[in-house]
């Protein structure tokens, strides 16, 4: 009962106030360690401090401030315009190929940033006018944008998996590894999508220009340091040259020197750099602060033990678990961020993966591709509606007519990496060998 009610003034506080999502947990935690605990609130105030101090001396935690220093120095040097850019040069001519320029320079700035929102914004100023100008559907333009946006959260550096290995006290490192091909494997569906819709209803996608190799390698030699640098930094991941706080400061060093070099960088952009990056990592540093508060009040209730037996009580199969996990995550996406959906489920229910039986790197995947699919989702996907606030005459119906066939591709990535586990694992695997 004290744990329905810790949760339940959690989401009253979530959905009634404008308190901070992380203060909120702050608050619901202490206070359920409070209650539990003979010492009373010393006690809630004393872990509160604890978990805050081991977060701010953590190591991995370290990793998320320079990669989104590294996404900040990237917009900052403009490379957003010139992956468009260089993507509309080399497959702008196909049927559909705005967009597939976009699937391509989403997941190229996703790989950059660490941030679906920052991506689906971005390139909705650059692709969504340039659709427009070749008559492509409105609706698909938008749901094109919306759905390759979600790359963000899944492609290393994603702050998500970040946030996920804190959680469970796990490898950064690996988690990151284990995103590649999940990665891969959702842009390479996104460009079937396009293909196929392009296809079946050319007037949703006519053609774009054509330029020369001329035009192509000069657009390609503005960019190839910066996905030369990606590439360095996930190759010395597999192979171990360097720690994930390593690579993020050398991503953020090098996406440093990449603006300055083009004379992107004056001192007053430096500093709002700084300043925004700086912002970015406190607010999650809070919310992480707060879900290992909320995470301690959990091992405290035993609620994890109490769910384990209830689940076993009832006879599933761990597959049948795994499987009702997933309807749960895809019904609390409907109506929660996805962000706050692994602060507030991972803590109770990794533990309960784990003694199923399963793989905590895999689970992490498939925990993440759900949240990704919730940003495209009815009624609250986050996605759709910075679109609509970006597009204000376009009717939320007409983005979601655009995202259905991505999310139908959604359902068949998630379908193969819950079926076959080495989609997930087989890279980490090499880091092992």
């Amino acid at each position: 009962m004290l744990v329905i009610l810790v949760f339940g003034s959690l989401l009253g506080l979530i959905t009634f106030t404008r308190l901070p999502l992380g203060f909120v947990m702050l608050l619901t935690g202490g206070a359920g360690i409070a209650v539990l605990h003979p010492r009373g609130i010393p006690a809630g105030i004393a872990v509160a401090e604890q978990q805050i101090m081991d977060l701010a001396l953590n190591y991995n935690f370290s990793v998320l401030p320079l990669f989104i220093l590294m996404g900040v120095f990237v917009v900052k040097a403009g490379l957003a315009e010139e992956l468009f850019e260089a993507a509309r040069r080399w497959l702008g001519h196909y049927r559909g190929g705005l967009g597939l320029a976009t699937v391509a320079a989403c997941g190229g700035f996703s790989a950059m940033t660490a941030s679906s929102a920052a991506s689906t914004a971005t390139m909705a100023r650059l692709a969504i006018p340039e659709m427009d100008k070749y008559k492509y559907d409105q609706g698909f333009s938008s749901g094109t944008v919306a759905a390759g946006g979600t790359l963000g959260i899944l492609i290393p550096p994603s702050g998500a998996l970040i946030i996920y290995a804190l959680l469970i006290e796990g490898s950064v490192a690996e988690l990151f590894i284990a995103g590649v091909l999940p990665g891969i494997l959702t842009a390479l569906l996104y460009l079937l999508v396009v293909a196929a819709v392009a296809r079946l209803a050319p007037q949703w996608a006519p053609s774009g220009p054509r330029f020369d190799w001329g035009a192509r390698f000069s657009a390609l030699w503005k960019i190839w340091v910066v996905l030369a640098l990606f590439g360095i930094i996930m190759v010395g991941l597999v192979l171990g040259w360097f720690s994930p706080t390593e690579a993020g400061g050398i991503g953020a060093g090098g996406a440093f020197i990449f603006a300055l070099v083009r004379r992107k960088l004056t001192w007053a952009i430096f500093v709002d750099a700084l300043a925004e990056a700086a912002k970015l990592s406190t607010m999650i540093f809070i919310v992480a602060a707060g879900a290992l508060v909320l995470n301690q009040f959990i091992n405290l209730s035993g609620v994890t033990g109490d769910a384990v037996d209830f689940i076993q009580s009832l006879g599933l199969e761990p597959w049948q678990v795994i499987a009702c996990l997933i309807i749960f995550y895809f019904l609390l996406g409907c109506m929660m961020d996805g962000f706050a959906m692994i602060f507030l489920t991972v803590p109770i229910i990794a533990p309960l993966v784990a003694d199923l039986g399963y793989d905590l790197v895999w689970w992490g995947i498939v925990t993440v591709m759900v949240v990704e699919i919730s940003l495209i989702t009815p009624p609250i996907g986050m996605n759709v509606f910075l679109l609509k606030a970006m597009q204000p005459n376009l009717p939320v119906t007409e983005i979601y007519k655009g995202i259905f066939p991505y999310l139908a591709a959604d359902f068949v990535r998630l379908a193969l990496v819950l079926f076959i586990p080495a989609i997930a694992l087989w890279l980490p695997s090499l880091m092992h060998g």
